[in-house]
């Protein structure tokens, strides 16, 4: 596959990065088109999700200096490279601290954190599955080995080092799997948006199914550095999907097609 998408001299800009990138992108625009039919202040949402993102990548890497802090004390710029250390309690944290930033912004807003969070749901499934057809081609996150007609197996050297990819080993195309899945979720959320009958219920039905989805897949996933965290972790998201299905908040405003035609 292709870990680096074009090569400037001795700077590489790496596929993977490039289609995360991509995703972040598509997500906040769906987000912007989602939070404007459920009436919410896309302005405000936007502002939001900037926060939230820079939160989440600030901290993770903050996380790495004082996980690491005696390797980067000596060698200062390495917080500013592409390549992160394997800790599987970084990411989880890091996305916890996002979600907080996120949710004060919208108390300090006067914006509904359950509406804003069903507004997002969609957009995260979308963004989500095109970080995996990234990580498919670039070789991250990938699976374990195995024998079925469509595996995928790597060569690049590139994938290896930067991603602990094996080479030459037919594998589970597991990201591909993740993708498809995450589409589907997000073609569901969408059929939803009209449909649904109150605040949370979006982002409930997102959390349950990401979490069955997220605990079925690790079973062919060889790059978990903690399968049981990311087991709890995807227990504990069925758990907060379910609560939200299960409540009885007020209901949202009756989206109709009018909503969208600007007034005169």
């Amino acid at each position: 596959m292709h870990p680096r998408l074009v090569q400037f001299g001795h700077i590489a800009i790496p596929t993977y990065g490039a289609l995360t990138a991509l995703a972040l992108v598509a997500g906040l625009i769906a987000a912007m088109y989602f939070a404007r039919r459920l009436l919410l202040d896309a302005n405000k949402v936007w502002t939001l999700l900037i926060a939230a993102i820079l939160t989440t990548l600030v901290g993770a890497r903050l996380l790495v200096v004082l996980a690491h802090f005696d390797v980067f004390r000596q060698h200062p710029f390495w917080v500013l490279g592409l390549a992160t250390l394997r800790d599987g309690w970084i990411a989880p944290v890091s996305v916890a601290l996002g979600i907080g930033a996120g949710a004060l912004y919208a108390l300090a807003e006067g914006l509904s954190v359950l509406s804003v969070a069903d507004a997002i749901a969609p957009a995260a499934a979308l963004a989500l599955a095109i970080n995996r057809v990234g990580a498919f081609v670039a070789g991250v996150g990938f699976g374990t080995p195995s024998s079925v007609p469509w595996t995928v197996t790597y060569t690049s050297r590139l994938a290896a080092l930067w991603y602990h990819t094996p080479i030459g080993v037919p594998l589970h195309p597991v990201q591909l799997y993740q993708a498809a899945v995450w589409f589907l979720i997000c073609a569901l959320l969408i059929w939803w948006v009209p449909r649904r009958r109150r605040n949370g219920e979006l982002a409930g039905a997102a959390l349950f199914a990401f979490g069955v989805a997220s605990a079925v897949l690790s079973l062919w996933r060889a790059d978990l550095v903690y399968p049981a965290l990311s087991f709890a972790l995807s227990i504990a998201t069925v758990l907060a999907g379910a609560a939200l299905l299960l409540d009885r908040g007020p209901k949202p405003h009756r989206y109709t097609a009018s909503d969208e035609t600007p007034a005169r």
